[in-house]
């Protein structure tokens, strides 16, 4: 019988390896990934298409013909479509990333063979049904004038849009007159443009066989046009305004966000940013967390984020606080940061985080569904199929001292923007 009185020890994570991804290519062309783990017969799809904002031609169309492809096609009505789904056990989804838009497939392997060619004929002629448009506009103005009377939505769209530029894809806001002005042939001339086989990749995990394979080719093979490969021409245009303090009034907390532009994950400096914001704010026991919430109690939560995406990517520090605390909570922020500028983190407090870390990557390879979202990543970002262990083995090469090194690149306070929403003029921000 185990001791409860005593810490169970402490292991070391020493190997951690992508499992085999098989590479095959349709027989039109579309590269497809294949995980084949688990004991399950079920399986996962997902069709990915670089359809995302750097390749729109008008502002929301990407995201917009995502929700709408579900909605209806040639041959099925939306909600034909959602009924044949239910009947056969399986979940279909079209979410929308930033740079992408996933078409998402869950289904038992006996049922595969009777949803995949509802898939196909949902890519092959998507109807875009001008009615069910006319909902997806109303709903989200009707749910955007919400969000826009919330400090923390209103300070987050602030600091992205201070990092890349209104103009930039990462950058621009949306508004209820930019849903207003989308029109069914916007939706049409991006599933054009974007929707064909030298724009698609995809990712298949669970129970795959030799049969399964063959249901995807059948189908998939057939289904998806020929096109060009979307090229994309974009700059960042930062602001020159450093802060920014947006009087909202009535409100009993103040949002904050303290950021700056970063980088993608094909940088070499990514795998020691990765474990730099661990420490200053990416999980429990950081040092936002530690000082700001438990020291202090100025705030229930307080986290750093390093966002990264398939072009560019930025690093901020969010929080939502008491008005009489917000002052205070900048400075110790700003202290956070110019500590880890100072000195290197301890051996006891970097090899918590190390494990710390590792352990999440080692979450991240429980089951074929989550070694699937590993792949994804790595497709939809152009990265290596080995980027995955240089990432670990990069990350259990870190030192304290290079730790050091790049808080004192990355953590200026003068490459920050700031951001505060709320009672601002009662506290004098």
């Amino acid at each position: 019988m185990p001791n409860r009185t005593q810490q169970p020890p402490i292991r070391e994570i020493d190997k951690l390896e992508l499992p085999p991804v098989q590479t095959l290519t349709l027989d039109n062309g579309i590269p497809v990934y294949a995980v084949n783990m688990g004991t399950q017969e079920v399986l996962k799809l997902e069709i990915i298409f670089f359809a995302g904002r750097p390749f729109e031609h008008k502002k929301l169309v990407a995201r917009a013909t995502a929700a709408m492809l579900k909605e209806g096609s040639k041959s099925y009505d939306s909600a034909t479509i959602a009924e044949k789904f239910d009947f056969y056990g399986s979940s279909f989804r079209t979410p929308f990333n930033i740079d992408t838009t996933v078409v998402e497939l869950y289904s038992l392997n006996k049922y595969f063979e009777n949803v995949l060619p509802i898939v196909a004929d949902i890519l092959a002629e998507p109807s875009f049904p001008q009615k069910e448009l006319d909902t997806y506009i109303q709903v989200n103005q009707q749910n955007l004038q919400i969000d826009l009377t919330k400090n923390d939505t209103i300070a987050y769209r602030t600091v992205t849009e201070l990092i890349f530029g209104a103009e930039h894809p990462y950058g621009y806001n949306s508004y209820p007159e930019t849903y207003r002005e989308l029109r069914r042939e916007d939706l049409i001339r991006h599933y054009e443009l974007c929707f064909n086989r030298s724009n698609c990749a995809i990712v298949l995990s669970g129970k795959v066989d030799e049969k399964v394979l063959s249901t995807l080719n059948r189908y998939i093979g057939q289904a998806i046009r020929p096109g060009k490969l979307q090229q994309i021409r974009f700059e960042s245009q930062p602001s020159p305004e450093r802060k920014v303090h947006i009087y909202n009034p009535d409100t009993v907390q103040m949002a904050i966000r303290v950021g700056r532009d970063m980088f993608s994950r094909h940088h070499p400096d990514y795998p020691g940013m990765y474990v730099l914001n661990t420490v200053l704010g990416g999980y429990f026991g950081s040092r936002l967390m530690e000082n700001i919430r438990e020291d202090k109690g100025y705030t229930y939560n307080i986290y750093s984020i390093l966002d990264t995406m398939s072009f560019d990517g930025c690093f901020y520090i969010g929080t939502e606080v008491g008005n009489e605390f917000a002052v205070q909570t900048l400075e110790e922020i700003y202290k956070e940061m110019e500590q880890l500028r100072s000195e290197p983190i301890d051996d006891e407090e970097f090899a918590m985080v190390h494990n710390y870390v590792l352990g999440g990557f080692l979450n991240m390879l429980d089951g074929p569904f989550n070694v699937s979202d590993i792949v994804k990543t790595i497709v939809s970002e152009g990265l290596s199929m080995n980027y995955f262990d240089e990432l670990v083995q990069g990350i259990q090469a870190i030192t304290p001292e290079q730790i050091l090194e790049l808080a004192q690149k990355y953590l200026d306070p003068n490459d920050f923007y700031e951001v505060v929403v709320g009672e601002t003029k009662a506290v004098n921000i």
